[in-house]
């Protein structure tokens, strides 16, 4: 079962990294429900790193670390708990690249993310995926949240 998630992930913190968990345990608990009595082999995370460039257009301004450098990071994440996981770059001309390629059997959006849900499931029917949405709690927004890491700088 591949649960998706999205972000710039800049500045890798405790709220992002609880984001990925609940991502993964939303995942693992909607997988038992849509198949009951066997086991689940394994959950796959996909996170999608936002583009340096599309960053740029949505907040005004270049996250602190480059894409790359996030992606790294992310990638070190998942591999130090042990979890499947794929970590790739969001498409520069096309917004739902991602969904199309990777087909997500679940998309945990973050609490604060800018996303039509509505919209979302269109795009989602239209391709075909028929996958469950679900926008997440978030972890001590007050503590753990990117721009005040960014202004502590």
């Amino acid at each position: 079962m591949r649960v998706m998630v999205f972000g710039t992930f800049d500045n890798l913190h405790p709220g992002h990294l609880h984001y990925f968990w609940s991502a993964w345990c939303f995942g693992a608990r909607e997988a038992g429900k849509i198949i009951r009595g066997s086991k689940v082999k394994s959950n796959e995370i996909v996170a999608v790193i936002a583009r340096d460039q599309n960053v740029l257009k949505i907040k005004g301004r270049l996250p602190l670390q480059n894409e790359k450098e996030r992606a790294t990071v992310v990638r070190q994440a998942f591999k130090t708990v042990g979890w499947p996981s794929q970590v790739v770059l969001g498409s520069l001309t096309d917004r739902w690249a991602v969904l199309k390629k990777y087909r997500p059997d679940f998309i945990a959006l973050g609490y604060d993310q800018q996303v039509d849900i509505r919209q979302l499931k269109k795009v989602l029917a239209s391709a075909g995926l028929f996958c469950v949405v679900k926008r997440l709690r978030s972890y001590h927004p007050e503590l753990y949240k990117s721009s005040y890491f960014r202004r502590k700088e």
